[in-house]
């Protein structure tokens, strides 16, 4: 590890440059906000295409001769996009660390944007026939490439932007994007049903252009990072991100990897294979599966927010451990209550599944994925570990419905506890970026610099390995 690299330097606070002042950066709020967007429309996509593919888009791009077949390919449609994320975090980290955050974070909203309302338009199968389909999966890989590397952008934007002691905090604000996405997704289709025919399923994806509007006006106003403009002033800039976070800090992403994985499939597990198992075992109605939904977003804006505050207070892994912690005994538990039938009882199992299993995590990912990598390499790094997981929470529902058919409820309920172990594990081998040596070097920087003599600015530590310990 190198010394610019430690996060840790308490002995050398004089020698500290002068760029990153303590309380952010004057537009640290509008920062926030703006990255949020970027996750808004992300969550919106992801769960209108999911809903979309589910119930309209088998008869609306494939044959209407085999509904079995067409929704399945539908749903194969929907796994693209999952499979091209990795590579669209690949691209977005290379360009986010090589020419900027704040360029990869207008783009990929731009791209994300056209893709989404491109959907609303798109011709059906009794149009053009089979270029419906092929138009559809093009779309859907176009989307996957963009939000691969929009987080990546949004995040260590955000990141970079926030005050030294709330950056748990302000990209929890970022983080909270998801919940608003679900929620006004779900509000979304569940408005459009009168419309009838395909406008139920097109007006969902034409909206999305009022969040887009808004995120790029928001983000094209925006400085870049503070952090990367003092790399590109002192010629640091990495050549190679990819290459060399892979030589340099493999260990941490393949940590980043396992932690983000527990809170994805996760996911998968307790909310999106739930919603098929209340219909199949007839144990609710839409209208009580899709409230319980909508109260868990509603929560969960809120409790992702207070998840990353709490952890500019304790520290990253002590947040962490909590959560996985209840994965692990929530699993079973989760079930038994959802079995119940109780409309009340299936509305708390989803408030506690998403508000604390889910949240918990994705609140703390923000602030502790961009700490354990260098600055010259943090967008591809964090974007890696964060969009290689989403291969898994994409394969999660099929796993849980044949462990269903196999085993009943009990194989999916110990596969989300299983999950919720390998964050546990994840998180105890992954080193404390926040913990009470770097809250007192922030501490001390900050009696350094507004003492009588002081400079009025000062670099935030620097955190990250350089040799993936």
């Amino acid at each position: 590890m190198t010394e610019r690299n430690h996060p840790h330097h308490g002995s050398h606070l004089e020698e500290v440059a002068a760029w990153h002042p303590i309380d952010g950066t004057p537009t640290k709020k509008k920062v926030a906000v703006g990255c949020s967007i970027g996750a808004t429309i992300e969550t919106y996509d992801f769960i209108g295409f999911g809903t979309a593919a589910a119930l309209y888009f088998n008869e609306a791009f494939f044959p209407a001769n085999d509904p079995l077949s067409g929704t399945l390919l539908s749903f194969a449609t929907l796994g693209i996009g999952f499979a091209v994320r990795p590579i669209g975090g690949i691209i977005g980290g290379y360009l986010g660390d090589r020419i900027g955050r704040k360029p990869v974070l207008v783009g990929s909203l731009l791209l994300m944007g056209i893709a989404t309302v491109l959907i609303g338009l798109l011709p059906t199968y009794q149009q053009v026939g089979v270029w419906a389909p092929i138009l559809l999966v093009a779309v859907r890989v176009v989307q996957g490439l963009a939000f691969g590397a929009e987080w990546g952008g949004a995040i260590l934007m955000c990141f970079e932007h926030a005050p030294w002691r709330k950056k748990g905090l302000y990209t929890g604000v970022t983080q909270a994007g998801f919940p608003v996405g679900l929620l006004l997704a779900n509000l979304a289709f569940l408005a459009s049903v009168p419309l009838g025919g395909s406008w139920a399923w097109r007006v969902p994806f034409l909206l999305s252009a009022v969040l887009i509007v808004v995120g790029i006006l928001i983000r094209l106003k925006l400085e870049e990072s503070p952090e990367f403009e003092e790399l590109k002033e002192e010629g640091e800039i990495s050549k190679n991100p990819l290459l060399e976070v892979l030589r340099d800090d493999w260990r941490n992403i393949l940590r980043a990897f396992c932690l983000r994985s527990a809170e994805t499939a996760g996911y998968a597990v307790a909310l999106t294979f739930m919603l098929s198992y209340l219909a199949t075992e007839e144990l609710a109605e839409r209208s009580v599966s899709l409230t319980a939904l909508m109260v868990a977003a509603g929560i969960g804006i809120f409790a992702t927010v207070f998840w990353g505050a709490l952890t500019d207070r304790i520290g990253r892994r002590p947040v962490y451990l909590i959560g996985t912690a209840v994965m692990v005994l929530w699993g079973v538990p989760l079930f038994l209550v959802i079995n119940t039938g109780v409309a009340a009882a299936i509305v708390l199992a989803f408030v506690v599944s998403y508000a604390i299993c889910q949240n918990s995590l994705a609140g703390v990912q923000g602030a502790w994925f961009a700490e354990l990598f260098a600055t010259k390499t943090r967008t591809t790094g964090a974007s890696l570990a964060y969009q290689l997981s989403a291969v898994v929470s994409g394969f999660t529902p099929l796993i849980a419905t044949a462990l269903y058919a196999a085993t009943g409820w009990i194989g999916p309920a110990l596969l989300f506890s299983g999950y919720g172990l390998l964050g546990l594990l994840a998180a105890l081998v992954t080193r404390e970026t926040w913990g009470p040596a770097e809250r007192e070097e922030v501490a001390l920087l900050e009696r350094a610099v507004t003492g009588p003599t002081a400079p009025s600015r000062a670099s935030a530590p620097r955190t990250g390995s350089a040799s993936g310990s």
